[in-house]
């Protein structure tokens, strides 16, 4: 048994390569790694044990030649591979490069092969958008409106539309959900992304070395049992119960580590409102039933980062004010942050994150008993809310699909796509359509009259739709939502009906927003 594994010296990536590398029945598995990455020394003298094992493939995703020499003659192909936040807000052209074309190139390097491995994707739950307390659960087939200047979410996108278009034999894509990994707190004190994080937001975690279990087991599985109905499939990848909590409850776990809390150090206006990622999964415990992968919780994570980092501690006999200022502050400097958005006048992030100057500004004069928690039973307008109750996903909100979610793929006919195309605000131009063949290529039309291509399984259970974010950075829900019902559903819990605004970036990656005539 023979893998080719995209993505080995990242924090997934690092874990699936140990796993892979416990199982009996491989001959060996073959890396892809950029030139420049300096990580490959380390890996590879972590598994000297295992080097006859190990090929490495030196190149970048984006090329097909290499894309080529990587999967030939292997029965597996991981793709881990990903340029994600902060290094996707900081150079957007490499995340396009690696999310979007570098799939396209990986994936048309396998249709090419006469004997095609088999294709395990990695996605994101960045795909969801923003969600609050009003829709906190999603699941598979929940429409995708991806997050306005977020060009990670729009490459995965992108991405993720290609592989479920291709024409590989046995394919799935698996949407990750916020990983715990050991350098989370390194990265996070380097750049302004963790005040992206909204205080309200419903955060799914998993950690990095259950995803590597993860990857590992779908191999074991495959080759020793029956697994025709997992292939061709879209799953959420989550960490279950235990790991679904909020943005405010993940701060807090971290700065315990010195002794502290979330109000210590940051104050309301320091972090966005809206325009995040996160979500819990209600559809999670499908993986984990199939593969047994769920081990380690989130305090078990913060209980391992406690030992790694045991000298945090002494952050504990620091005056908590000197951290805020030396630590948390000085990232106010950085562009990722909503202070640096503010000095500099970059008002469209302000809009797409706080949803105007004025409400930024509005906070700055916040104290925490003037800011809403869910974990205090408040909603975002200051209501009293049962967050327990919030928590259980059988009692939580659904979104309206236009048509029997829980139909089997056997089922789904003609009727339940056209219907979904007209709440989309198209409608569906193949007239013919055999009831189940859920994978056949059919032409849609969406409202702006474009016609493309997609499968009824790519609309109805991976929740596609062809809009400006999939050849364009343009987001422009506002417009959209008006008459896609859709997005509406979704896209008014955190944001107004009377808003029009067009998010987009020029040639240069430089954020602009336009008004709506």
């Amino acid at each position: 048994m023979r893998v080719a594994l995209t993505g080995a010296t990242g924090n997934m990536g690092k874990e699936t390569l140990a796993e892979i590398l416990k199982i009996e029945e491989l001959e060996f598995v073959r890396l892809l790694v950029l030139p420049e990455d300096k990580r490959i020394k380390s890996l590879m003298k972590k598994h000297k044990k295992n080097k006859q094992k190990i090929q490495v493939v030196f190149g970048n995703l984006k090329d097909r030649f290499i894309c080529e020499k990587l999967v030939a003659d292997v029965d597996y192909v991981f793709n881990l591979a990903a340029v994600i936040p902060p290094l996707s807000d900081k150079a957007p052209k490499k995340a396009i490069e690696c999310n979007q074309i570098g799939v396209d190139a990986l994936v048309t390097a396998i249709e090419a092969l006469e004997h095609q491995p088999k294709l395990v994707h990695i996605s994101t739950v960045a795909l969801y958008g923003n969600r609050n307390y009003l829709h906190p659960w999603a699941k598979v087939g929940d429409p995708l409106l991806v997050s306005p200047y977020d060009v990670y979410s729009l490459s995965k996108l992108r991405g993720e539309f290609r592989v479920l278009e291709s024409n590989i034999d046995n394919w799935v894509v698996i949407r990750q959900t916020a990983m715990l990994h050991k350098n989370m707190l390194k990265d996070n004190m380097k750049d302004g992304l963790m005040f992206h994080t909204c205080f309200n937001a419903p955060l799914e975690w998993v950690t990095a070395e259950d995803s590597g279990v993860l990857m590992a087991n779908i191999i074991k599985k495959d080759i020793t049992t029956d697994l025709s109905a997992f292939w061709k499939n879209i799953y959420n990848l989550g960490g279950g119960l235990e790991n679904s909590i909020t943005g405010y409850d993940t701060l807090n776990d971290g700065f315990k580590l010195i002794g502290g809390s979330t109000k210590d150090f940051f104050k309301p206006y320091y972090n966005a409102t809206r325009n995040f990622h996160g979500v819990w999964f209600s559809d999670g415990d499908k993986l984990e039933e199939l593969f047994h992968y769920q081990s380690q919780n989130v305090k078990y994570y913060w209980k391992q980062i406690e030992k790694i980092y045991w000298y945090y501690k002494l952050g504990k006999i620091v005056p908590k004010c000197l951290i805020s200022k030396f630590v948390i502050k000085r990232l106010f400097k950085d562009s990722n942050s909503p202070a640096y958005w503010y000095k500099h006048k970059e008002t469209g992030k302000l809009v797409a994150y706080f949803g105007s100057k004025e409400n930024y500004e509005k906070l700055l004069n916040y104290k925490w008993k003037d800011f809403p928690l869910l974990v205090e039973n408040k909603d975002s307008l200051g209501n009293s809310i049962e967050y327990s109750r919030l928590k259980d996903k059988t009692q939580s909100s659904q979104i309206e699909y236009f048509f029997n979610y829980d139909k089997k793929d056997k089922e789904i006919d003609i009727i339940d796509l056209e219907m979904v195309a007209e709440a989309h605000g198209g409608k569906l131009l193949t007239k013919s359509f055999t009831t189940g063949d859920i994978y056949k290529k059919l032409e849609w039309e969406n409202q702006d009259h474009q016609v493309f291509t997609a499968t009824a399984f790519s609309v109805l259970r991976g929740g596609h739709w062809i809009n400006p974010t999939y050849f364009d950075t343009i987001w422009d829900f506002d417009r959209l939502a008006k008459k896609d019902k859709l997005y509406a559903s979704l896209w008014y819990d955190s944001h107004e009906v009377e808003e029009n605004y067009i998010y987009s970036m020029d040639d240069a990656f430089n954020t602009k927003i336009e008004v709506l005539k």
